[in-house]
C-alpha cells in the first residue's frame, strides 16, 4: 500500500453530475471530487508508464497485471482519498470529512465556530411515530437552537479524536474552514461545432473552476500497484495537471482491540457508498425488529441506529466506451452507522476497514467501483 500527494498546478475543472453546455447553462464544481476522479487519473498514468496502448486497453485487448481490463478489473483499488495541504516545511497535512453525527454551530456573525455537539442514539418515547426503521434515533440534545454550520473539515488531530470516540471540541485545533484550502471562480465557455471546429453563435455557458490555495492538494492511497515516482497526472475535466509526490503520511487507526472488547462501535463512511440495499451498507440484512443484522469480513453485529444525509448522485465518464457512466444513488461520505452486539476480534475489524464495504464475492461492476475508491469506511469508538 502506497500513499502520495497530488498537487494541482492550475485551476481544476471538477464537474458535478448536472448537464451543461446549452446556451446560458451553468456548470457547478464538485469539491472535493469523487474518488473515481483520482482513481482514473492514476490508472491512466500506470498504463502509460507500462507502455500499454490506451485504446487497446479500452477495447479489452491488452490486460494489465494489476489493473486487469476495462471489463474485468484487477486487484487495484484506491483505498483512501482526502483533502490535504503541503506545509512550508514539506510535511503533508491531511483533512477529513466531518461525520454526520457531529453538528457545528457558528457565532452570530457566522465567521467562526462557536460549538461542536455530538448526536447520540436514543430510544424514543412511546407514541412517537415515524418511518425511521431502527430502534434508536440519532438525537441532538441542546439547550437552545442554533443554525448548523457547513464548510468545515477535520484536521488530523480532530480525526484522531473522533476515532477515540471523543468530541473534537477545540475549534482551533480540530477544524479547518475549507475556504482556507480553495476558492471557486467562474469561467465562460463557448460552444464549438465538433465537425468544423468553429464557434457556434449564441452558445455561451458558465462553469465553476476550483482555484486551490498554495500547497493545497489531495492525499491518495492505493494498493497493489506500482505508483509513479514523479511527474504529473491529467486530473478532472480538460485534463488539468497535478504533480505527483510520494508522501509518507500514516493515516490514523482506532484501537481495534478496544473496539472488540467494547463489543460496539461506529462505522463511518470515508467515501460515498454505493449499496445494493440503498441506505443500508453491504453486509447488512433487511431491517427486522428495529435492527439490521450485519455480517461482513468476519465482523458480526447489529445496526441499531444510523445518521445518513440525503442521497448523492454519482456518475462519471466512461473513457473505454466514450459515454457517461450510469447514474447511481450513493450514501454520502461521513454517514454513520452504530453497530451493537459486536462479534469480532481486532484483526477482523482491521480487515473490514481495509477491504471496505464490498460483498465477499463482488461482481465486475462492484470491482470497478471498488477500484474507484467507493465504499471505504473507518471504525470509531462508541462512547
Amino acid at each position: 500500500m502506497s500513499t502520495f500527494f497530488l498537487e494541482p498546478l492550475d485551476v481544476l475543472f471538477l464537474r458535478g453530475n448536472k448537464l451543461f453546455g446549452d446556451p446560458g447553462s451553468y456548470g457547478d464544481a464538485q469539491m472535493p471530487p469523487n474518488p473515481s476522479v483520482a482513481a482514473g487519473a492514476i490508472r491512466s498514468r500506470i498504463l502509460v508508464d507500462a507502455g500499454i496502448d490506451l485504446a487497446a486497453f479500452a477495447r479489452g485487448e491488452v490486460p494489465h497485471p494489476v489493473l486487469g481490463t476495462s471489463r474485468q478489473p484487477g486487484e487495484f483499488a484506491l483505498t483512501a482519498f482526502h483533502l490535504a495541504r503541503r506545509k512550508e516545511d514539506g510535511t503533508i497535512e491531511p483533512f477529513f470529512a466531518s461525520p454526520a453525527d457531529l453538528v457545528l454551530t457558528t457565532n452570530e456573525q457566522g465567521d467562526a465556530l462557536r460549538e461542536v455537539r455530538a448526536v447520540h442514539p436514543r430510544a424514543m418515547a412511546h407514541g412517537i411515530q415515524s418511518n425511521y426503521p431502527l430502534a434508536h434515533w440519532p438525537v441532538l440534545a441542546q439547550a437552545e437552537r442554533g443554525k448548523p454550520a457547513a464548510g468545515y473539515c477535520l484536521t488530523l488531530a480532530g480525526w484522531q479524536t473522533v476515532l477515540r470516540g471523543e468530541l473534537p471540541s477545540d475549534t482551533q485545533q480540530h477544524w479547518r474552514k475549507i475556504s482556507e484550502l480553495w476558492r471557486v471562480d467562474e469561467r465562460v465557455g463557448i460552444g464549438m461545432d465538433t465537425a468544423t471546429r468553429s464557434v457556434v453563435e449564441g452558445r455561451l455557458f458558465t462553469v465553476q473552476v476550483v482555484a486551490p490555495q498554495p500547497g493545497m492538494g489531495f492525499l491518495a492511497t492505493v494498493t497493489d500497484a506500482e505508483l509513479p515516482k514523479g511527474g504529473a497526472l491529467r486530473f478532472g475535466g480538460d485534463g488539468r495537471a497535478v504533480a505527483v509526490l510520494r508522501a509518507d503520511v500514516p493515516l490514523p487507526e482506532p484501537d481495534y482491540a478496544a473496539l472488540a472488547r467494547a463489543r460496539r462501535c461506529r462505522l463511518i463512511l470515508a467515501s460515498p457508498g454505493v449499496f445494493a440495499a440503498g441506505w443500508l451498507p453491504a453486509g447488512a440484512a433487511p431491517v427486522e425488529g428495529n435492527t439490521a443484522a450485519f455480517a461482513l469480513h468476519g465482523v458480526r453485529g447489529k445496526i441499531t441506529a444510523a445518521a445518513v444525509p440525503r442521497f448523492e448522485t454519482i456518475s462519471g465518464w466512461d473513457l473505454a466506451n466514450w459515454r457517461p457512466k450510469p447514474a447511481q444513488r450513493a450514501v454520502p461520505t461521513g454517514s454513520v452507522y452504530w453497530l451493537d452486539e459486536l462479534e469480532a476480534d481486532a484483526d477482523s475489524l482491521r480487515a473490514l476497514a481495509e477491504q471496505g464495504l464490498w460483498p465477499e464475492t463482488p461482481t465486475p461492476e462492484d470491482r470497478l467501483r471498488r477500484a474507484e475508491g467507493f465504499n471505504r469506511c473507518a471504525l470509531a469508538a462508541w462512547n
